[in-house]
C-alpha cells in the first residue's frame, strides 16, 4: 500500500513514515497544501492522510479542490480541530474518515485497515487513444492498427502517462515521481532505459508517434 501524508509537522511526518513502513505500508510525504494538491493529483496513493491547518492552502481546501476533480482516493483529515462542528465541516467536504490530534497509531492502523476493505470501482476497460495508438491500461497492450504488443508492467506505467499528455514536454523528474514514486531511489539510467524500449515498441507496432528527447528536460510523444 502507498500512502501520502500531507502534514505541516516534519516530526510527525518522519515518525508516522518510519512506523507505517514497518507495517510495509511506503509513505510519502510533503508539508505545504499546494504541493500536497499537486502530488495527490498524480493518482498513485491509495490513501491520503491530511492536515487541515496547512501552509499555503488548507486541507479542507485542498479535499474540495480534489473532489471537484473528480479525485476519488480514501482521505484521512488528521488535525488537532476536535469540534463536533469541524468533523461534520471535514466529512461533508469529502473526507472519508476524522482524526483529532494526539493520533493513536494503532486507532490510525484499524482506520486504515477499514478502509483498505471497501470495495473501490475499477474500471477493467479502461482505453487510452491518441492519434494511431490505443493503449489497454490494465491488459498493458499497446496496439496500432491490426497490430499489437504487450508491455512490461514499467513500460506500460510509462506508456500511460506520455499518453495522458500527449504532446507535452515530460520533465526527468516527473516521469519517475509517476512511474517509480516519490523519493525513490532509482539509478539515472532506468527512465533512459524504459524510454528506448517504449520507441523499439512503437516502431514494432508502426506507429506514426515517437518519444522526443527534450535535450536538458525531459521527453515529449509526438508525431
Amino acid at each position: 500500500m502507498r500512502i501520502l501524508i500531507i502534514e505541516d509537522d516534519i516530526q510527525l511526518c518522519q515518525t508516522l513514515a518510519y512506523r507505517l513502513k514497518k507495517e510495509g505500508i511506503h509513505a510519502d510525504h510533503c508539508h505545504d497544501g499546494r504541493e500536497g494538491l499537486n502530488l495527490a493529483r498524480e493518482n498513485v496513493h491509495e490513501l491520503i492522510l491530511l492536515d487541515r491547518m496547512l501552509p499555503s492552502l488548507s486541507g479542507t481546501e485542498v479535499l474540495k479542490r480534489l473532489r471537484s476533480e473528480g479525485n476519488s482516493t480514501p482521505v484521512i483529515l488528521v488535525t488537532a480541530l476536535g469540534e463536533v462542528k469541524e468533523r461534520v465541516q471535514g466529512l461533508d467536504c469529502g473526507a472519508d474518515d476524522y482524526l483529532v490530534k494526539p493520533i493513536a497509531f494503532e486507532e490510525l492502523m484499524a482506520r486504515i485497515r477499514s478502509i483498505g476493505r471497501r470495495p473501490r470501482f475499477i474500471d477493467r476497460g479502461e482505453k487510452l487513444h491518441y492519434r494511431d495508438l490505443s493503449f489497454d491500461v490494465n491488459a498493458k497492450v499497446l496496439s496500432c492498427g491490426e497490430t499489437s504488443c504487450r508491455l512490461s508492467r514499467t513500460e506500460g506505467n510509462l506508456m500511460e502517462v506520455f499518453l495522458k499528455n500527449p504532446g507535452q514536454v515530460l520533465a526527468r523528474k516527473i516521469l519517475v515521481n509517476k512511474v517509480w514514486g516519490i523519493d525513490t531511489e532509482i539509478e539515472d539510467g532506468n527512465l533512459d532505459n524504459f524510454i528506448h524500449f517504449l520507441r523499439r515498441r512503437l516502431k514494432s507496432v508502426g506507429s506514426c508517434l515517437s518519444i522526443r528527447t527534450i535535450r536538458g528536460v525531459g521527453y515529449s510523444l509526438e508525431e
